[in-house]
């Protein structure tokens, strides 16, 4: 019974997910969405990496220092200092949270920074991007929100989306 409530679970977390970044470009979407507690991996607990790498079904891959996999948001720009994803896109896709200015990467070759994100909290950025995790990833090495909405992608350690 209990593999059944998780696979509920699962179901409704991916629904969630579709549906919170499928409001219009320019509209806000207000209604509340319950955030997933498995995506506030700490950061910099891998050697004191913030960012690192790990082999994937989809081949190396950027992940935390916890082996959580991070994504890029089509709807981002590269350099623009401001992540687009906000309120309930957020709480399916969380900011990748930076633990100083200057973070510390082991294996990433692209160019990491950070800015300000829409929570007023510091979000790690690859090649200009804001970063983000999946709700639907439970376990390092997941790789649930690829191409979710063909706007979700998993990212290469160069800095480049992995369509």
């Amino acid at each position: 019974m209990n593999r059944n409530i998780a696979r509920l679970a699962a179901v409704a977390l991916a629904a969630l997910a579709l549906s919170a970044c499928s409001s219009p470009a320019g509209t806000t979407d207000t209604a509340p969405t319950p955030a997933a507690s498995s995506t506030s991996a700490p950061a910099g607990s891998s050697g004191g990496a913030e960012l690192t790498t790990a082999s994937s079904s989809l081949g190396d891959i950027v992940v935390d220092g916890k082996g959580m996999t991070v994504y890029y948001f089509d709807k981002d720009t590269a350099g623009s200092g401001v992540s687009t994803c906000a309120g309930p896109c957020a709480s399916n896709w969380p900011a990748v949270p930076a633990a100083s200015d200057s973070p510390v990467v082991d294996g990433v070759t692209g160019e990491v920074g950070v800015i300000t994100g829409t929570d007023g909290e510091s979000q790690l950025t690859l090649n200009g991007l804001p970063l983000y995790y999946f709700a639907g990833d439970s376990a390092p090495g997941d790789v649930n929100g690829q191409a979710v909405q063909d706007v979700w992608w998993v990212v290469a350690p160069n800095g480049d989306a992995i369509h």
